[in-house]
């Protein structure tokens, strides 16, 4: 009695609902050992995490699994992260994959993620913010370490396209944990030099756990604070930092960082020269058309210049001729308008009635116009309007009956 009845595909939905609903499900990392993999023609991904006590079937669509870059295999650790839901055909929970990395980064790995949406969040990565990087810097300060390859291949690149520009290095540890603290200072003291027209980022590659400086927050904070613009080139191409989120700009490497700051000089004086060669040209050319118009004024003005105020004259005397003509035509079609017009009007004017032999009675005290004997009595006064004169009558006798006309 009273008992509600759900259907077993209601059900399913509503606690499908209420999976959807949650937070935590919504976007959770679960670490485990990857047992029964499969990939299939399609390109998705199936597999089951698994630890001591629990088992969760997992899948990963081709268009997210496409940009793993390591192989998966049973047996492996890993850490995926995605959303729990509900497959409702069969009835069971899984975890909808969205990405997967090694459990050997595990826990950098959480906090990348972590701090990477906090950031984006907060908006520090938002186009908007990207400050527009100089076409050609002056003077460039560089933070990296004073070892390694990063910076001579940085300084070999840039000082062979560009010879002038000079480059401020501020030597900073970037690795260690004292990293992210020199790498921060050196923004910050950069950017209290009004010398300095951008700022370069820069170390070779290696391991999440190596990289770990330009993934800490102080450094993005002290990036995205900075009045400079500022390039990030950290590691390898496949690298990808906060840092490199924060920047202005990313470049893949140290040596793609020279080529994108600095143009070659060679090409840009060539171009330059092309530009002067064009404007001299067009210059020339502008002067020679002036010149050219000039002499012409010059002589028509000084061999006769009466014959310029002679010929306004001319121009005068024709606009005038050719203005009272028009104004004559127009006065002249206004007044056969006029008298149309007046003819009209005439042959509607009761004078006009009248002199062809009618006229008009009216009561002699309103002035009424008499249309219907029966508006009248005998003894009244009339008054009878002619072409010329009126009379005044009394009325005798009234006859009813419709007027004939004739001789």
């Amino acid at each position: 009695m009273g008992m509600t009845v759900l259907t077993v595909g209601e059900v399913t939905k509503y606690i499908k609902q209420t999976f959807v609903s949650d937070p935590i499900l919504n976007n959770v990392y679960v670490k485990g050992e990857v047992s029964n993999y499969i990939k299939h023609t399609s390109g998705h991904m199936y597999f089951t995490l698994k630890d001591k006590t629990s088992k969760l079937k997992c899948v990963m669509f081709s268009n997210r699994n496409r940009l793993i870059n390591f192989s998966i295999s049973n047996g492996m650790k890993v850490i995926v992260g995605g959303y729990i839901s509900v497959y409702e055909r069969d009835g069971i929970y899984q975890l909808y994959a969205e990405e997967i990395q090694p459990d050997g980064i595990g826990s950098l790995y959480l906090a990348f993620e972590e701090l990477k949406q906090k950031l984006e969040k907060e908006g520090l990565f938002k186009p908007e913010h990207k400050k527009k990087i100089p076409a050609l810097p002056r003077n460039i300060g560089l933070v990296t370490s004073t070892t390694g390859a990063a910076v001579r291949d940085f300084l070999t690149v840039v000082k062979r396209r560009f010879p002038g520009v000079n480059i401020y290095l501020v030597p900073v540890l970037v690795q260690g944990v004292q990293a992210s603290e020199q790498i921060s200072n050196a923004i910050d003291t950069l950017n209290r030099y009004s010398n300095i027209d951008l700022i370069v980022l820069t170390r070779g590659g290696g391991s999440i756990e190596e990289l770990w400086a330009f993934n800490e927050e102080r450094v993005a904070r002290s990036i995205f604070s900075s009045k400079i613009p500022i390039v990030s080139a950290v590691g390898h191409e496949r690298d990808f930092t906060i840092a490199d989120f924060v920047a202005d700009l990313r470049a893949p490497t140290p040596s793609a960082a020279g080529e994108l700051v600095v143009p070659v000089k060679r090409e840009l004086e060539v171009k330059i020269n092309t530009l002067l060669r064009q404007l001299n040209f067009q210059i020339g050319r502008k002067i020679i058309s002036n010149k050219e118009k000039l002499s012409y004024l010059k002589k028509r003005l000084y061999s006769r210049p009466e014959d310029f105020i002679y010929q306004k004259q001319q121009e005068i005397d024709n606009i005038t001729k050719d203005l009272f003509r028009n104004l004559k035509s127009l006065l002249e079609r206004k007044n056969s308008l006029f008298m149309r017009l007046v003819e009209k009007m005439e042959a509607l004017s009761p004078l006009k009635v009248l002199s062809r032999g009618y006229s008009i009675t009216r009561k002699y005290n309103d002035k009424t116009i008499i249309k219907d004997i029966k508006a009248l009595k005998k003894g009244e006064i009339l008054e009878t309007l002619l072409y010329k004169g009126q009379i005044l009558s009394q009325i005798i006798k009234l006859e009813e009956g419709r007027t004939e006309y004739g001789n």
